[in-house]
């Protein structure tokens, strides 16, 4: 094409042009050494995926940095829980489900060590922790004496061996642990009958692999790419970055360790002259066996008087530098975003910060653990587990649902509610609330939803509350319909 030599007929650039056009695709000096693998995100994290593993295990472990990310993430992903909120328009039918629910919950756990909310809690830091979690569906038997005979058994991610790649007999592809069908689906996980790092295990067949059927099988992790088999660790980024700057902070916490070893050094010029007196009493001055005075060991108030021609001197160490707290603030500044985790937050460092700002950066932060709540933990955990109890429920006739088969689907409806974010300003939060409410911009129930509370709960405790007031002759002021805050003053 005239006038632009680069471009092909069809309008494309040449590839040398193309490698030009873009900083990022450069091959010159700067980008020379930068090494850029090719292949899929499977390709590349399969193979070094037990290896982050046990690294970001020990770093959560030993670094405080490490461990306190995690920490804050799972607590602001779960809190008290992930709860259920059934949609179903029978009220009492409602009410009967979630007293059900609750009853189940606390039966949940296969290893009786916490309840359906602690489950959460826990499946959010092995997914943090080491990128995955595998949860067993376990249907029990009725004698069992559960509310609903169902469990949940929580399998790290080592339960599914990531080196099984193989075609299966049936034809299958294994790839990864996971068995697909012919058109790709998952149908089932190749996994061990025991955890195959525990050391006190010698019973034979430990390492035995078995299939379990992907019906009874959750993988739980965070897909970052389409067609990812396995979850990657939240801190892989950061992983190197926090080890040497561990190293760095431990150097100088030992050098500031040997500078504050208080040491001195007396000198003193040859004695050619008489033997020297000591300064204390006057008297020939007691000599050790080089022939010079020792040293008096230093206490606090002491004033040593030195003999003529002494002079002492103290050691010099050097401090850890004017420049280390900006450094390690910088640092952690970088690890705190690799972890996706506010500064503030992962360090407590909350200098130069007002509450404009902290505002900002808390919003920003729950709005990245709603995505996830939402898009991995409800869809990936809640929303299978939720129907598989409702399917055990009725299976098992615990709760009449009638016409099930049919309207299984509308059963099924349920709003997934988070633990609510505290206020940061009660009053003018609280009156911002209002205000929307009064404005007709939101309703009371979705606020009261968006807290984590039930708003027909809460209107019943508030009746209850108002007769048990009004039976004792009580008056507190509840602004609702009808109290005595709220009726006209007589006039004068």
């Amino acid at each position: 094409m005239a006038g632009y030599p680069h471009l092909t007929r069809a309008g494309f650039l040449l590839p040398d042009r193309i490698k030009n056009s873009y900083d990022g695709a450069g091959t010159g000096r700067r980008a020379s050494n930068w090494d850029a693998q090719p292949g899929s995100i499977n390709t590349l994290a399969l193979p070094a995926l037990p290896l982050l593993r046990k690294r970001s295990r020990a770093a959560v472990r030993n670094d405080p940095y490490a461990g306190g990310a995690i920490d804050t993430r799972v607590s602001n992903l779960i809190g008290t829980g992930i709860t259920p909120m059934p949609t179903i328009q029978d009220k009492a039918l409602r009410r009967l489900l979630l007293e059900l629910w609750a009853d189940w919950t606390d039966e949940s756990d296969a290893d009786e060590r916490t309840d359906f909310y602690g489950q959460q809690a826990l499946i959010a830091r092995m997914v943090e922790e080491s990128g995955e979690c595998f949860v067993r569906l376990r249907p029990r038997r009725p004698e069992d004496g559960l509310v609903v005979p169902l469990q949940l058994q929580l399998l790290p991610a080592e339960f599914v061996p990531i080196e099984k790649n193989e075609i299966a007999r049936n034809g299958n592809l294994i790839r990864a642990g996971i068995e697909f069908n012919a058109i790709g689906k998952r149908v089932a996980y190749w996994m061990h009958r025991r955890h195959p790092g525990d050391s006190s295990l010698s019973l034979a067949g430990y390492n035995q692999l078995v299939r379990v059927p992907a019906s009874e099988v959750l993988h739980i992790f965070e897909p970052l790419e389409a067609g990812q088999l396995r979850g990657i660790p939240r801190l892989t980024r950061v992983l190197l970055r926090l080890k040497s700057l561990d190293n760095f902070d431990d150097a100088v916490l030992f050098r500031q360790e040997v500078a504050n070893l208080f040491a001195g050094f007396i000198t003193r010029p040859a004695n050619d002259g008489p033997p020297p007196l000591d300064p204390v009493n006057g008297g020939a001055a007691q000599m050790d066996r080089d022939g010079f005075t020792p040293m008096v060991g230093l206490e606090p108030g002491t004033m040593q008087e030195l003999l003529p021609g002494e002079q002492i001197e103290f050691s010099k160490p050097p401090d850890a530098g004017s420049s280390y707290p900006d450094f390690m603030r910088q640092q952690l500044q970088a690890s705190a975003v690799g972890a996706g985790v506010p500064y503030e937050l992962m360090t407590g460092d909350l200098r130069n910060v007002n509450d404009r700002v902290i505002r900002v950066v808390l919003n920003e932060f729950r709005r990245r653990l709603e995505q996830l709540q939402f898009s991995v933990y409800v869809h990936q955990f809640c929303r299978p587990v939720r129907a598989a109890w409702m399917d055990m429920a009725f299976l098992a006739g615990v709760v009449d649902l009638p016409d099930y088969i049919g309207r299984r689907r509308e059963y099924l409806r349920t709003r997934w509610v988070p633990q609510g974010w505290d206020y940061i300003h009660p009053v003018q939060d609280v009156q911002g609330k209002l205000l929307e409410i009064n404005g007709g911009l939101v309703s009371r129930s979705e606020v009261v939803l968006r807290k984590g509370y039930d708003a027909e709960t809460i209107d019943e405790e508030n009746a209850a509350d108002q007769a048990r007031a009004k039976q004792f002759g009580l008056n507190y002021t509840t602004g609702s319909a009808g109290s005595e805050s709220d009726e006209e003053e007589p006039t004068p």
